[in-house]
């Protein structure tokens, strides 16, 4: 097998958890086929994160140069890793499962004629690339090879799907530049809005404090968010909560909204449909809130709790605080 690549965008001037987790995917693949892992890095600060990404288990780094900010570029990072994988043909391109990569890698997946594999949740070397998978709302697990072992594979990252391997001090990775050309987009993001917050990100954390419809309006938020501070946690939402206008898009977790894999998730006022679930079967516990001992929930919960999740998770709350502090 040729070339593994990985592309990764850096967020605020820094790389994402999901960057090193990729490298670890990265790397297995490398090291079964014999094949050089090359991490492709644009975004603010980019070329002060070489250092940690060879480390990591990168045999090369290249710093892609873009016209602008580059999370409102995807057809010129397309385009940019098309040229240069048309020019030294690798065998895996690896993205992080998100909204950037939905745009960048169909277009490149396009350009190359490759094969386009998303939400991959783990990788091992046959012959040839396998890429597992979990689609139908997690019901069926699917592996996906190329047909031809020497084919072009495009797969983005479920983030959390890997454990980012420990830094190896003192190894090394050649870095080199590209310049990318501005590109004319039939679609152009004029602006790109950040939310601000202090909190772990939601598709990142290891604990996540959610809330659905029991929580009765956006002051049940609140709520949780004491809770969320005690456990240093992220704040997600089901679909309801949002469609409600409760709480921001940005948190909604689930089949439409992000897909989340903490190690403890906890479900305040989520009856657990299917659509939910789709999005949080990959976390370690679950633990649900719900004052229906009927929710369905229930069935997939690792622990349950039947109370008024207004009274039980200030409850929770303080019992968490009084641990933290002792």
């Amino acid at each position: 097998m040729s070339g593994v690549w990985v592309g990764l965008e850096t967020n605020n001037g820094e790389l994402r958890s999901v960057a090193f987790e990729m490298l670890t995917a990265a790397r297995r693949l490398a090291d079964a086929s014999g094949a050089q892992v090359c991490a492709f890095v644009w975004g603010e600060g980019a070329q002060d994160s070489a250092k940690a990404l060879g480390e990591c288990g990168a045999d090369s780094v290249v710093v892609v140069e873009l016209s602008g900010d580059a999370s409102a570029r995807p057809a010129e990072v397309s385009a940019a890793l098309a040229q240069l994988a048309a020019e030294q043909k690798p065998s895996v391109v690896l993205l992080a499962d998100g909204a950037f990569s939905r745009s960048v890698a169909p277009a490149l997946a396009q350009k190359l004629s490759a094969s386009f594999v998303a939400d991959v949740i783990d990788v091992a070397f046959d012959e040839k690339p396998v890429f597992t998978r979990l689609p139908y709302s997690g019901k069926v697990i699917e592996r996906v090879a190329p047909t031809d072992a020497s084919a072009l594979t495009i797969a983005s990252i479920r983030p959390k799907a890997f454990e980012a391997a420990q830094p190896e001090e003192g190894r090394t990775a050649g870095v080199s530049t590209f310049a990318a050309s501005p590109v004319a987009a039939a679609r152009v993001l004029q602006d790109v809005v950040r939310a601000v917050s202090e909190r772990v990100d939601l598709s990142e954390a290891d604990v996540v404090v959610s809330g659905g419809r029991g929580l009765k309006g956006p002051e049940g938020f609140k709520v949780l968010e004491e809770l969320a501070d005690v456990l240093g946690a992220a704040i997600g939402a089901s679909r309801p909560a949002i469609d409600e206008g409760w709480i921001d898009a940005q948190y909604q977790v689930g089949q439409t909204g992000k897909t989340v894999a903490p190690s403890l998730y906890i479900a305040c006022g989520i009856s657990g449909s299917i659509q939910h679930m789709a999005g949080i079967s990959a976390s370690k516990y679950i633990v649900a809130i719900n004052k229906d001992p009927e929710a369905e929930i229930f069935a997939q919960a690792d622990y349950g709790i039947v109370a008024d999740l207004f009274e039980a998770v200030p409850l929770l709350t303080q019992q968490m605080r009084d641990m933290l502090q002792a």
